[in-house]
């Protein structure tokens, strides 16, 4: 449940983060320059999932260690 929540939490940042991001480039760029903005929106997001990705890799590795189960024999 906790964990659904997180998730969750997570993802409604990620999408207010887009939105303002997107709105303060539009308004401040204007047509032309939206595309490098969006981009550079697109970059920070995909950035923070990385670190995210990265970070599950991370707490996984060390939970199968504390518990002395080996990766390959589960898939």
């Amino acid at each position: 449940m906790i964990k659904r929540v997180l998730w969750m939490a997570a993802g409604v940042a990620i999408g207010v983060i887009a939105v303002r991001r997107v709105t303060e480039a539009k308004s401040a760029l204007g047509p032309a320059g939206l595309n490098r903005a969006v981009a550079q929106v697109s970059d920070s997001i995909a950035d923070f999932a990385d670190a995210l990705r990265s970070g599950m890799q991370e707490r996984e590795t060390d939970l199968r260690s504390a518990l002395g189960v080996d990766a390959d024999n589960i898939r």
